[in-house]
Parts: structure tokens; sequence; C-alpha cells
């Protein structure tokens, strides 16, 4: 008989940085974990840190990060501010030798995730990235699909993700960096690094078409479409557009995947559609309370939904796995500060790409 292996528990003392939409989740989650017996939570805005506090039951606030991160009880940081302020807030955790989840993407420049990965070299700490999409089911079991050899080698990918103007103008609002590619298509560069490891992105082409994302100001396109060519060969094409109507009824990404290899193909639907609910009275937004819809996809909210007084779903799913991982040194499937720093680089070549009109060679 197989002895299940026992891990070392030891007790959590969070720092929530952020106190958004994905900071509160993360925070409220983080307050029902057994291992969590002190929070902390800050943000520029000390109004909301505080609404946030008392939600989560946390016993200190503050609209500075680093009294927060400092807090002698702290030694677990959850990093959901804006992109753009994440690499001050990490190499402050990671100086302090604290455990990190940041919110994806790791960075939005090369030099600051590098930055990163030299602090994390020299740190007694740890980081991990918040893909959460990897905790859905249906990727979760694609990658057993491939790990297991079903689909023999993998010759191509096709990905292809939709989200609504809505969504992206309030993306561009927060961080006019935080483009469709960088910022969404990432969860999907993910994937490829995720399902395919030692096969990295080698060569990138890709093009761009602009319309009602430019008419309103922001130096993004309505459409991108991009080829990368793996280290072995096969080959990758992406479409990503953010330019669905306003009132489309996801709440979040509608995405499709096929996967082919020598032996198997996996197709995977990801649109929500067979689950649709049209009603006089307004559906709430995860991300958009601002905005009001009368019919949707359910089950399309990326981060995952609330009932019976609880959140369901990848994020939630992803915070116990890392509360549990940094707890109890128990593996966990988060997105490694490594990989995330290729998908940064591969989403920046993509724009890159796209800027110059030529294909985009990524250094061996």
């Amino acid at each position: 008989m197989t002895q299940e292996k026992t891990y070392q528990r030891q007790p959590l003392g969070i720092a929530v940085i952020g106190a958004g939409r994905i900071g509160t989740m993360r925070a409220r989650l983080a307050s029902q974990h057994p291992a969590v017996n002190f929070i902390a939570v800050s943000d520029l805005n000390r109004d909301a840190a505080q609404a946030l506090a008392e939600k989560a039951g946390a016993q200190f606030v503050a609209a500075s990060n680093r009294e927060a991160i400092a807090h002698p009880s702290v030694n677990t940081v959850i990093v959901s501010t804006s992109e753009h302020q994440h690499t001050e807030a990490i190499l402050l955790a990671l100086e302090l030798g604290k455990k990190v989840l940041v919110e994806k993407p790791i960075a939005l420049k090369l030099e600051d995730a590098d930055a990163i990965l030299r602090a994390l070299e020299k740190s007694a700490g740890s980081l991990h990235v918040g893909y959460s999409r990897r905790f859905k089911r249906r990727y979760l079991l694609a990658k057993e699909q491939i790990a297991q050899g079903r689909l023999g080698t993998v010759t191509g990918l096709s990905l292809r993700i939709y989200n609504s103007r809505a969504q992206v103008f309030a993306q561009l609002k927060r961080d006019p960096h935080a483009t469709p590619v960088v910022d969404s298509l990432t969860y999907f560069i993910d994937f490829v690094n995720w399902w395919l490891p030692g096969n990295p992105v080698r060569e990138v082409w890709a093009r761009g078409q602009g319309g009602v994302i430019r008419e309103a100001g922001y130096d993004c396109d309505d459409v991108t479409q991009a080829v990368l060519t793996l280290d072995d060969g096969a080959l990758v094409s992406c479409n990503v557009s953010s330019a669905l109507p306003e009132h489309y009824p996801s709440l979040g990404y509608c995405a499709r995947i096929e996967i082919i290899g020598k032996d198997g193909v996996l197709l995977i639907d990801d649109d929500h559609m067979e689950q649709l609910l049209y009603t006089n009275k307004s559906i709430p937004h995860i991300y958009l309370p601002e905005v009001k819809v009368n019919m949707a996809f359910l089950g399309s909210s990326a981060p995952g939904d609330w009932a019976e007084g609880e959140f369901w779903g990848p994020l939630a799913n992803e915070t116990r796995n890392w509360l549990d991982h940094v707890a109890t040194g128990k593996p966990c499937t988060l997105t490694r500060p490594q990989e995330a720093r290729s998908n940064l680089e591969v989403t920046l070549a993509i724009e890159e790409a796209v800027r110059m009109g030529e294909v985009v060679r990524l250094a061996r």
C-alpha cells in the first residue's frame, strides 16, 4: 500500500496589495483558508482598502503598499494592483523574503520582468503568476491528454478569443499598455508554454487592423492575427479581437481552441453559448458593474461566478491551490515566473511584428 505524502503546515499572514475587484476576491477567498490567521490590505485609495478590510476581516489597513508588505505578521503577498504597478510591489516583497502571487502579466516591460527574475534568484521568497484559466477544467483536461501522449507530437494549434469593446475600454482606461494582446491573449500564450513545455516560440508573424478602439482614442487594434513558429516547427495561429459590441452577451472571453497532433486532435469550445439567460432585470458583470446587460452566456465570466454566497470557478481554485502550496509545500499548477516572462516576450513580439510589418525572431 502506497503511503500518502504528508506536508509541513505553517500559518499564513497575507498582505493583499490592491483593493480592486480581483484583489477583493482573492482577499475574501484567503480569509476562508484554514492556514490564514492574519490579513493586511493596502490600496492607494485608503477608503477602498478599508472597505475591503471590512469584507475580508483584515486586521491591518494602509494606503501604503510598503507598510502592508513589510508588516511583521505578513509572510505572503498577493499583488493585485494595476499592471504597471506590479514590479515595485513584487521587488519589495521578494527583498523581504515573502511568498508572492501576482496577477498576470508579470510586468509590462521585459526589463521589469528580468529585474524580477534577478531579485527572485537572490530571495528567500517565491513567486507565482496568476493565470487562472489554467484552473478551468477543460484546459486542465487538455493538459492531461497531451501529457499522456494521446495526441502524439503536436504539430499545430489554433487559438481564437473574443471579448466586448466595453471590457477592453475599461482595461485600457486602467492602463493603456494593457492591450488585448498583452493582457488577454497572454492567457492563451500561457497555454502553449504549459501544454508544450520545452518547445518555445522562436518566430512571430502578425498583423493588426484598427477600428472602433482607435476611434475611441486608444492606440490599439480591433483585430490582431498572429502565426507563431515553435522550436520544433509546430505552428500556432492566434486570433484576438476585443471589439465585439458593448452588450454582446459574453461576460468575459469567448474562445475556441484546436490542437492537432500526429495521433489525434483535441477541439475545445469555450464560447459558453450552451447556457443563455435573458431577463428584464439587469445581469451583473464582474468587471463592469456600470454596464447593464439583459442577456448573457452564463459561465462566461473568466474568474468564475458567485453562487450560494460563495465564489466558484478558476480564480477560486487557483487561489486555494496557491494557498495550499505556500502553507504546506504541496505542488501547485500556477504559472512559474520564467513561464510568465516568456508569455510577456511573445505578446510583446506580436505587437512589434504588427508595428514593423516584419517577422520577429526570438533569441535562443
